[in-house]
């Protein structure tokens, strides 16, 4: 995408990379910081054009289309996420793979993917700021709040269509591990409980099992390793429903350990007593199709040192 911008008038001119994208959502994207409300007025006004011509917001972008936008005030991003917060420079070290086209990142548990929700910023936020030169930084999937481990961020719209894609079609691989109260039946290699989704009136998301009312569901599981107490497993979503590997394995009795909303007391009470102090659940490899590279690749990301520590006291605990 090439670009000439000014104080008065900028004019982009489209590639393959926006071709078929709707010009509402692209100068949405394009406008970081600008309302929706504004981006909506100039298109109504016809103070956008497309070669030379007004379009409506539903006009899909052809190649080599030249899209003119009016001067419109862009807020910084930098007024939301202060460059030197720790927190945001951290994120530099935890990228564990980056191409032009792609990131995959090892998110730190506590840390919300976006902002909202009272949250002023998230971690893409805080990667635009890392990453200024990126127009079209957007979150191909999420994880939990709480949980770490592989997000994987693209760069270009082409590359997120084709990755989203992927999602649909479950051609994506996710392996996640979990700590979970009790001993795991080997034998219980696929959960298939639906799952439905409640807001309570606080706003909170509470997810329950539902096989009548609920979305279908799919988790594969594998014993990773067996302590005591409790059992290491990888967790592998074939579906993608919110909080989905946290409900699978609590309705099978074995809850993961610190899972604040869907836990267990006394486990929970257990686990903290043993130094953990986070939920143990880890986004611990992502496999996928290279939308560019035409590769397959696999990105591991290591566990950070509350759940390394944790796994050493049960192997040392262990009978």
């Amino acid at each position: 995408m090439s670009e000439k911008t000014g104080l008065q008038v900028s004019f982009v001119t489209i590639t393959e990379d926006h071709l078929g994208q709707r010009i509402d959502n692209f100068l949405i994207t394009h406008l970081k910081g600008v309302p929706k409300s504004a981006v909506y007025r100039i298109l109504r006004k016809g103070e956008v054009r497309v070669n030379k011509k007004r379009i409506k917001p539903v006009y899909k972008l052809q190649l080599d289309d030249i899209v003119r936008i009016p001067p419109i005030q862009i807020a910084e991003r930098e007024e939301f996420v202060p460059k030197n917060l720790d927190v945001v420079t951290k994120l530099e070290e935890a990228i564990l793979f980056e191409d032009k086209y792609l990131i995959v990142i090892n998110k730190p548990s506590g840390m919300a993917v976006h902002g909202g929700s009272g949250l002023s910023y998230g971690l893409i936020e805080a990667l635009r700021v890392l990453r200024p030169d990126e127009r079209s930084l957007e979150l191909v999937h999420r994880l939990d709040r709480d949980t770490s481990g592989c997000l994987l961020i693209s760069k270009r719209r082409s590359v997120l269509t084709s990755l989203h894609e992927q999602l649909r079609e479950k051609t994506m691989e996710k392996n996640y591990w979990a700590l979970v109260d009790g001993q795991w039946d080997s034998k219980d290699k696929n959960v298939t409980e639906g799952l439905l989704k409640n807001t309570l009136q606080s706003g909170e998301r509470v997810v329950r099992v539902n096989n009548t009312e609920g979305k279908p569901s799919h988790t594969r599981f594998k014993v990773l390793e067996r302590f005591d107490e409790c059992s290491l497993v990888q967790a592998s979503p074939v579906t993608g429903r919110t909080h989905q590997i946290r409900v699978h394995t609590q309705c099978r009795g074995h809850a993961i350990a610190c899972d604040d909303k869907y836990g267990n007391q006394a486990f929970d009470a257990a686990m903290r007593k043993m130094g953990l102090g986070r939920l143990f659940l880890h986004a611990h490899d992502l496999s996928f199709y290279h939308p560019k590279n035409e590769t397959t690749m696999r990105v591991a990301a290591p566990l950070d040192k509350a759940l390394v520590n944790c796994i050493k006291t049960l192997r040392a605990a262990k009978s």
